[in-house]
C-alpha cells in the first residue's frame, strides 16, 4: 500500500511540475524529503537488489528503442570517451578525494562512492535539449554516453563492493573481469534480442507483443548478471536489435510499445526519486547513530559535488583542446605526399587503401567549443547514482554492517540534488545564451531533413507505383487498377475510396497488397539512408511514426465503414 501511495503522489508532482516549467526529479526530491521529517513517518522499503533489477532495465531499454545502433556506431569515440574513460576517470578521482578527506573511509568504500556518483544521467540534458533544440549530433553523443555510462559504472560498483564486503569474485583481476562483463553481457543481450524477435513473428497479436517485450530487460539483465556479465550492456544491446527488428512488426506494435515505454519511463523515474526523498530523515539519523559528524559529512559532500562539477568540463576540453591542437599541428606542418607513396613532412604513408565499411561510418569530426561547453555541463546525476546508493548492501559477508553506508548514501543525495540544482537549472540558460539551438534558424535545418526524409519516402513509394503500372496483376482492369494507383498515390487521404477490407473483392485484394508494398518499401528506404548517415536518426524516426500513425488513421476510417 506504502508503494502505492508513493507511485501516486510521485505522478501528481510530476504532474504539477510540468505545468509549472519546472524540473519534475528535483521538486520530487524536494517535497519526499520534506514529507520524511513529518512525525510517525515510515519509509517504504525495498531490497537493495530489487531496487536496480526493477528500475534500471527498462529505462535503459526505453532509452536503447528510440536509439539507432547506427547513429551510435557513428558517434562511437566521443561516447566511448564520456561513458567509460570519464566515468572511470571521475570514479577513481572521487575515491582519492574521499579518502582523502572522509577519515574513516578505505580506499575500497571510497571507490563504491566513486562509482555510485560517476555516471551522469542523460535524461534531463535530453529532455531539455530536445525541448531548446539542440544539435542533433550533441543530442546523439549524450544519448549514447546514457547507454553505457551505466555500465562502466555499475562494474566499479560490483567490484567495490564485493571488496568490502568480502564476498566471492567471479575474475580476480579486475581488468580481466571488466573485459569479461563488456563482451559476454552483449552476446547475451544480442541472443535475447533475436529470440524476441522469433517468438514476436509467430505470436502477431500487438497486445501478446507488447507484453512479451515488457519482460525482455528484465530477462536480459538478470540472465547476464547471472553469468556474472553486464546486465547493463545486455540490455542495451537488446534493446538495439529488437528495434531494429520491430520495424517488420505491424503498425500497431509500434504504436502501442511507443506509449506503453513512454508510461514506464515516466512511471519509474518519478519512483525513484520519491524513495530516495522519502529516505533522507533516516540516512540522517543512521548517520547521528553511527556517530559521525553532520559537518564533516557536509563538507565531505562538497568536495566530492564540486569534483563532479569539475572534473567533467577539464576532460572535455583537454580532449577538445588535443584534437585541436593536432589538427593545427597537421594542418600548418605536413605536407602533400607524393604519389609514389613517401613519406611526407610528419611522416606519414600514403594509404592507398580507403577505410572499411565500419570506419568509414564513424564520425570523425570534432564539436564546437559551444557544443563543448554544453556537453562539459550536462553532468547532471540522477536515477541510477540513487537506485545505486539505496542498492548498497546492508551487511558484509560476516554480518557486520556494510561500513559507512549512511556517509555513501548522505553525499550521493548531496551530489545529485546539487548537480539537478546548479546544472540542470542553468543548462537551458546556457543553452540559450550561446545561441547554438537548431530552432534559432526558423527550425531550417529542421526542415531540411524533414524535407530528405519525404523525398525518400516519395521516391519509394513511386518507384513500387511504377512496378505496378508495369506488371499490373492479372484479372485486373486497367481502369481500376489505375484507379488504386491514384488512390495510394495521394497518401490514402480519402478512406471513402478505399474498399472494404472485408469484402474480398480482387479490388480489396490488390489494394491491400499495393498498400503494404508501398508502405513497406517506404519504411525500408528511409532505415537504408539513416544507416549510411545521409539523413538524421531523429527525422527518420519522424518519419516512420508518421507513416504507422498514417496506416493507423486509414485503418481505423476503414474499419469505422464496416
Amino acid at each position: 500500500m506504502e508503494l502505492i501511495l508513493v507511485v501516486v503522489g510521485a505522478i501528481v508532482v510530476t504532474a504539477v511540475a510540468h505545468r509549472r516549467g519546472l524540473e519534475p526529479a528535483l521538486v520530487i526530491v524536494i517535497i519526499g524529503a520534506a514529507v520524511s521529517f513529518l512525525l510517525d513517518f515510515e519509509p517504504p522499503e525495498l531490497d537493495s537488489h530489487i531496487l536496480l533489477t526493477v528500475v534500471l532495465p527498462p529505462l535503459l531499454y526505453s532509452a536503447a528503442l528510440n536509439f539507432s545502433f547506427p547513429t551510435f556506431l557513428r558517434n562511437i569515440r566521443p561516447i566511448l570517451g564520456l561513458g567509460v574513460g570519464l566515468v572511470v576517470v571521475t570514479a577513481f578521482a572521487v575515491a582519492a578525494s574521499a579518502w582523502l578527506v572522509v577519515v574513516p573511509l578505505t580506499f575500497a568504500t571510497a571507490l563504491v562512492l566513486g562509482a555510485i556518483v560517476a555516471p551522469p544521467d542523460a535524461v534531463t540534458a535530453v529532455a531539455v535539449g530536445r525541448k531548446l533544440g539542440l544539435p542533433r549530433r550533441v543530442m546523439a553523443i549524450l544519448t549514447g554516453e546514457s547507454l553505457i555510462n551505466d555500465a562502466a559504472a555499475l562494474t566499479l560498483f560490483s567490484i567495490a563492493v564485493v571488496q568490502v564486503t568480502g564476498g566471492h569474485i567471479f575474475i580476480h583481476n579486475p581488468f580481466l573481469l571488466f573485459g569479461y562483463s563488456a563482451v559476454v553481457g552483449p552476446i547475451v543481450g544480442a541472443l535475447l534480442g533475436y529470440v524476441t524477435l522469433w517468438i514476436r513473428r509467430r505470436l502477431a497479436n500487438p497486445g501478446l507483443e507488447t507484453v512479451q517485450g515488457l519482460v525482455v530487460p528484465f530477462a536480459a539483465f538478470i540472465v547476464a548478471e547471472e553469468l556474472h556479465a553486464s546486465g547493463v550492456l545486455a540490455v542495451v544491446v537488446a534493446g538495439f536489435v529488437v528495434a531494429n527488428g520491430t520495424l517488420s512488426a505491424g503498425y500497431q506494435t509500434r504504436l502501442q510499445e511507443r506509449y506503453v515505454w513512454n508510461s514506464v519511463d515516466v512511471l519509474l523515474e518519478a519512483f525513484v526519486f520519491a524513495y530516495i526523498g522519502l529516505h533522507l530523515r533516516f540516512v540522517l539519523e543512521d548517520l547521528q547513530e553511527a556517530h559521525e559528524s553532520l559537518a564533516e559529512v557536509a563538507v565531505a559532500s562538497l568536495v566530492v559535488l564540486v569534483i563532479v562539477l569539475v572534473i567533467r568540463p577539464l576532460s572535455v576540453f583537454t580532449i577538445f583542446g588535443r584534437n585541436k591542437l593536432t589538427h593545427h599541428v597537421e594542418t600548418r606542418l605536413s605536407v602533400p605526399v607524393p604519389a609514389g607513396g613517401a613519406r611526407g613532412a610528419l611522416g606519414t604513408r600514403r594509404r592507398n587503401n580507403p577505410p572499411g565499411k565500419w570506419r568509414s561510418r564513424v564520425d570523425r569530426r570534432s564539436l564546437s567549443w559551444r557544443e563543448n561547453v554544453v556537453v562539459s555541463w550536462t553532468g547532471m546525476r540522477g536515477v541510477v547514482t540513487l537506485a545505486a546508493a539505496a542498492a548498497i548492501p546492508a551487511t558484509t559477508v560476516t554480518g557486520e554492517p556494510f561500513p559507512e553506508r549512511a556517509t555513501i548514501q548522505a553525499i550521493a543525495f548531496v551530489v545529485s540534488v546539487g548537480t539537478l540544482l546548479l546544472q540542470g537549472s542553468t543548462l537551458p540558460i546556457l543553452i540559450r545564451w550561446l545561441h547554438i539551438s537548431r530552432f534559432s534558424d526558423d527550425h531550417a535545418v529542421d526542415r531540411e531533413e524533414e524535407l530528405k526524409a519525404e523525398r525518400v519516402v516519395h521516391d519509394a513509394a513511386d518507384r513500387v507505383l511504377a512496378d505496378f503500372r508495369a506488371n499490373p496483376p492479372a484479372g485486373l482492369s486497367s481502369r481500376v487498377a489505375a484507379e488504386i494507383e491514384a488512390t495510394i498515390a495521394r497518401h490514402s487521404q480519402d478512406a471513402d475510396e478505399m474498399p472494404d477490407p472485408e469484402a474480398h473483392t480482387k479490388r480489396a485484394e490488390v489494394f491491400a497488397a499495393l498498400y503494404r508494398d508501398v508502405l513497406t518499401h517506404q519504411r525500408a528506404a528511409l532505415i537504408a539512408e539513416r544507416d549510411e548517415g545521409r539523413i538524421e536518426d531523429e527525422a527518420v524516426r519522424a518519419m516512420l511514426e508518421r507513416l504507422d500513425l498514417q496506416e493507423a488513421g486509414v485503418s481505423a476510417r476503414l474499419e469505422s465503414r464496416l
